[in-house]
């Protein structure tokens, strides 16, 4: 059964670069929004022919039922379908998948779902950002809490050709809702200058051949303002440095990735996510999450599956995620890595939507394009 690929371009043009949480904020400008979806959309069928006919489709779930295979104890299966989005239907959307019995002699047609969603939700890179990360896959560090082993597939929207040698990078805040790397008063203790040599939860990966990248993190915490949420950045025409850093090439898609609501509260109901007294924000809440889903195609929310008997377990989530590999988008960090631990970027604002510990935020980053 040929699948449908579902081209879900969100904004390019600018989310306002007022303070998040901000009563004055703004949404994304809804003129070039229409523009840049008028430009990239391809034909939705002729994408998914193009990709089942290559065996893309194909692959890229074999390669997804081997990890889950891998890490799970026991799986689901999955009968919901994608369909034409807007924030309501995302928000009503459950993206929980049951997987039961996966072998890789799983037949494709029942395994995960029937649509695949290619998305391009381009927003904010937040403040945090970390420039010189470590190419890994493993950004566990230690840090406590659920395991969540993250896949994404990159489709190039003007090819529909998976994006290979693309360079995911990705970062979250830990379980207790800090970032490392970067020290800053809205982001846990200001005065801790070590946290800038931490590296926990961050890092980037090369895509194979079928677009491809795994990483093996820690589900993300919740600080004041903002839902829960992974930053995603992607580098293409980069360079992998002696050091395992990357260096050169351009930034062709930036944007956040979040979670089922439901979700987010049974992780928040464990150990050490329990701890925070910080009020969750909800993802019908989250200026974010709605800049990048109203008015548009977009469903920027992971599918899941628990890896055993819970969320405690460990999860595996996926999402594909459409790219403009000619786009370029210009770029802010926090801090930068070296190899003597972080330096802090004395011309980066620092702060988001309210900082881990509520305080209110310094200033925020929006990508805009640079060609």
């Amino acid at each position: 059964m040929v699948k449908v690929i579902c081209l879900a371009v969100a904004a390019l043009a600018a989310l306002s670069n007022v303070h998040p949480g901000h009563h004055e904020e703004q949404g994304p400008n809804p003129i070039a929004k229409r523009a840049f979806l008028s430009q990239s959309r391809r034909s939705l069928n002729a994408c998914a022919e193009h990709l089942e006919r290559r065996g893309i489709t194909k692959r890229a779930e074999a390669h997804r039922r081997a990890l889950a295979s891998q890490y799970a104890k026991k799986s689901a299966q999955d009968a919901h379908s994608f369909d034409a989005r807007d924030t309501d239907t995302v928000l009503d959307t459950d993206h929980h998948s049951n997987l039961t019995g996966i072998t890789l002699n799983t037949d494709s047609d029942v395994f995960f779902t029937n649509k695949t969603c290619i998305l391009s939700p381009e927003g904010e890179i937040g403040p945090f950002w970390v420039k010189g990360e470590l190419v890994r896959e493993d950004i566990v560090d230690n840090e406590p809490g659920v395991v969540n082993y993250m896949h994404a597939q990159f489709i190039d929207v003007n090819t529909c050709e998976p994006v290979q040698d693309l360079y995911w990078d990705v970062w979250n805040c830990n379980s207790t809702g800090v970032y490392s790397g970067v020290q800053d008063d809205s982001n846990g203790n200001g005065d801790d200058a070590s946290n800038l040599d931490r590296t926990a939860l961050r890092g980037i990966q090369k895509t194979d051949e079928d677009g491809i990248a795994v990483f093996k993190s820690v589900f993300p915490g919740h600080y004041s303002g903002r839902a829960t949420h992974v930053h995603v950045v992607a580098h293409v025409n980069a360079t992998v440095l002696s050091n395992h850093t990357l260096s050169g090439g351009s930034v062709s898609h930036i944007g956040q990735l979040f979670f089922d609501q439901d979700l987010i509260t049974e992780v928040e109901a464990t150990y050490p996510y329990n701890t925070s007294t910080v009020d969750i924000t909800l993802n019908s809440e989250d200026r974010v999450f709605a800049g990048e889903t109203e008015d548009s195609d977009s469903d920027p929310v992971f599918e899941y599956v628990f890896l055993g008997d819970g969320v405690t377990d460990g999860i595996f989530s996926w999402i594909t995620v459409g790219v403009d590999t000619t786009a370029t988008y210009s770029t802010s960090y926090a801090a930068y890595l070296t190899e003597n631990g972080g330096v802090s970027n004395s011309e980066s604002g620092g702060g988001d939507a309210g900082g881990p510990d509520g305080t209110p935020p310094a200033g925020s980053s929006t990508p805009t394009p640079s060609s």
